[in-house]
């Protein structure tokens, strides 16, 4: 009896930009597995009703992204400890019948300073710029590493203090005013937001501020060398791009839907560094 071809798929809306169906359709073809994963452009209002019918419809799991992470969170079975901590989910399977969520993206964002910068953990003091959903991941991931000064800078900042709030001890909240004082005994910086996307217009950090032991990374990752990487490499600084973020959260997932934990290997890391060269 043929074996029946394992689903998954990755939700959002929209979802054309995802770059989530190359890296799993890569891992497929490389394991030769017989599986598909699939983007489906789901909007908010009929979310509810594509979780119920996942299982009829033959899927493993799948992920959920932008604007859905949050909306999983609440309507799963039942929620793995990072994503009770994060307050999101953004990967689905099914585990004794019932529908379970979790977040990898503090293993991935963990895993990526792990490949590139081994000792980040016992750096010292980590500043993390942005309040959003990404920083959340990303405390979650220095708490777990038991890093124990942790300073959040917001633009806003009751937001900063809601997530002091939220993780406790250890954590700090700081409006931009307050940054480059902070940067001054910090031993990584980490970038959550959007803002140096473009050019460093409205991003408070200046590396120059830096210890020179300091290790800078931004989870954004295009254009993979933002204008905060480029000036702390311009002071010989170690920097961290956030394209590992990206491939490393993808592992935990395929594992648990196709049955073979995957590796984050540099073909992988060139195939995702051409696409997006070519829809720059």
């Amino acid at each position: 009896m043929a074996e029946v071809e394992k689903k998954a798929f990755v939700t959002g809306h929209p979802i054309a930009h995802s770059r989530s169906p190359k890296i799993h359709g890569h891992w497929l073809a490389k394991y030769r597995i017989e599986g598909s994963y699939q983007p489906i452009d789901v909007a908010p209002d009929d979310f509810a009703t594509f979780l119920k019918t996942l299982r009829e419809n033959g899927f493993q799991g799948g992920n959920a992204t932008i604007p859905h992470k949050e909306a999983a969170f609440a309507l799963v079975d039942r929620r793995d400890e990072a994503a009770e901590q994060i307050g999101a989910v953004n990967t689905l399977w099914f585990e004794d019948g019932e529908l379970w969520g979790g977040n990898t993206d503090a293993h991935g964002f963990a895993a990526n300073l792990d490949d590139h910068a081994p000792d980040w953990a016992r750096n010292g003091p980590a500043v993390v710029l942005g309040a959003g959903g990404a920083s959340r991941a990303v405390i979650h991931a220095l708490i777990e590493r038991g890093v124990s000064d942790i300073r959040i800078v917001n633009r806003t900042l009751a937001r900063a203090q809601e997530l002091q709030h939220r993780f406790g001890a250890g954590v700090s909240a700081h409006g931009f005013d307050a940054t480059n004082e902070l940067l001054a005994g910090a031993g990584l910086l980490v970038n959550t937001t959007a803002l140096g996307m473009h050019g460093n217009e409205g991003l408070s950090a200046d590396p120059v501020r830096l210890p020179d032991r300091a290790i800078v990374t931004d989870i954004v990752y295009v254009p993979l060398e933002t204008p905060l990487l480029a000036a702390a490499r311009a002071r010989n600084l170690k920097t961290v791009d956030g394209l590992g973020m990206l491939l490393h959260q993808a592992v935990p997932g395929f594992e648990r839907w196709f049955g073979k934990r995957p590796e984050v290997t540099a073909d992988l890391r060139a195939l995702i560094v051409a696409d997006i060269g070519a829809k720059q």
